[in-house]
């Protein structure tokens, strides 16, 4: 990140929740369309998209060089089955039914990838029918899986991602994922998990993708307060299930080739279509951009469990520890896991600008400490970005309530030492 885009940055630092969620509605459902490579930076990206929170398209000329997109795809642009089956044939993989309604998702099993091959060539030959119904391969860690496959290389714009970064460093989970469908498969609608951004690349094939920006599924949710399993479906028009759907925008439509990419902001809801048979690599990530999002959709998801559990809150000794644990179980962390988050990524961040300092000390030439300068203040934008919310986390009262001072290194020490390093860094 250049100087330029650090000052931009900072500009967004103290009124980032205005900034995230802008206008409720892009002008005529705009998405703006990246075709160049070389005339596009990281800088480029982080003020225009990461800070307003707005999507954009990536052309294909921005994956051409991976692996996936020369060995998964046959020369007339379908999927190489034979290739792999030969490669990874042997997985397992999850596979969702499309066609089946559960708890506003489809229910999901584990196959072997052969098998869902085999399936998938059949449904084709069988003019897409089956009476196993729609199969839709869906995340799937091939990452993790196969780590020595050449398969593709993230773009420098998605490299700022402390999901992953902070779940590689526990060695749990990860947050890269493939998916691969026939046409006619599709995902119902929702946001990414923890209101993280996402991006994803197709190898072969199209989507159709129906965004809306942050706060305009309020509109569609049913007199229940249930957000809609298909933004599409007739019944949405039926102001007796649905009272506010008339004061919803349109949804912003994308068509995405083979080859391109599509960045979806945090907190945007979408519903996303296979419109032939595709194969697509995905990343959910968080940076500093919008951590703050995360930590903001964390409180909103306690709160919802304390809502369901209340009536149990006198006669529950450890009533808040209760709600933590069920809050882990279905987003997948508790507040003690985004205290851990936060401090390896601050560490981490840290540790650069111990790196970037020393290095700079016995640079011999300008290029060199250019590029330690920029690696400084990307590192120096984060930990003020992670301080701004470890400081609402540590003032949080069900935080309190869960003995911080207990944790290594306590928060307030943690903030202290933050605190010092940005200003050792900024000296």
């Amino acid at each position: 990140m250049d100087r330029a885009a650090f000052a931009c940055s900072t500009a967004f630092f103290h009124d980032y929740s205005s900034a995230s969620h802008g206008a409720l509605c892009l002008p005529q459902g705009h998405v703006d369309y990246i075709e160049k490579v070389e005339s596009f930076s990281y800088s480029d990206f982080f003020r225009d998209y990461l800070i307003p929170n707005h999507p954009c398209v990536f052309s294909a000329k921005f994956t051409e060089g991976w692996g996936s997109r020369r060995n998964w795809v046959t020369r007339d642009g379908k999927p190489n089955f034979d290739y792999l089956l030969q490669h990874f044939g042997k997985a397992v993989v999850p596979v969702a039914n499309c066609d089946v309604k559960e708890y506003n998702s489809n229910p999901k099993e584990q196959i072997p990838l052969k098998e869902y091959i085999s399936y998938w060539k059949e449904y084709i030959k069988k003019n897409y029918h089956s009476p196993r119904g729609c199969l839709y391969l869906k995340d799937w860690h091939l990452y993790r899986a196969f780590p020595e496959q050449d398969v593709y290389t993230a773009p420098i714009y998605f490299t700022s991602d402390w999901l992953n970064e902070y779940w590689d460093a526990i060695g749990l989970d990860d947050y890269r994922f493939v998916y691969m469908g026939p046409k006619g498969s599709w995902t119902p609608f929702h946001a990414d998990v923890f209101r993280s951004y996402s991006w994803s690349a197709n190898i072969c094939g199209k989507k159709k993708w129906l965004l809306y920006p942050p706060r305009q599924e309020e509109y569609l949710r049913d007199r229940h307060g249930n957000l809609p399993f298909d933004v599409t479906a007739p019944g949405l028009r039926d102001s007796s299930i649905y009272p506010r759907y008339a004061q919803s925008c349109p949804p912003v439509e994308i068509i995405q080739e083979a080859g391109e990419m599509v960045f979806i902001p945090s907190g945007w809801h979408h519903q996303v279509y296979n419109l032939e048979d595709t194969i697509s690599i995905n990343h959910n990530w968080v940076n500093g951009c919008n951590v703050a999002i995360m930590w903001s959709f964390l409180q909103d998801e306690l709160a919802a469990v304390q809502r369901e559990i209340s009536e149990w809150r006198d006669t529950m000794e450890d009533w808040h520890l209760q709600c933590q644990v069920i809050m882990k179980s279905c987003t997948g962390i508790n507040y003690k896991e985004f205290y851990n988050f936060l401090k390896v990524i601050a560490e981490n961040r840290i540790s650069v600008l111990n790196h970037v300092l020393d290095e700079e000390a016995s640079a011999k030439n300008t290029h060199r400490a250019a590029t330690s300068a920029l690696g400084m203040l990307h590192a120096v934008f984060d930990l003020k970005r992670t301080v701004q919310v470890l400081t609402s986390l540590n003032a949080n009262e069900d935080f309190k309530k869960l003995n911080p001072k207990s944790l290594s290194p306590p928060p307030e020490a943690l903030l202290h030492h933050l605190k010092a390093a940005i200003d050792t860094a900024l000296l």
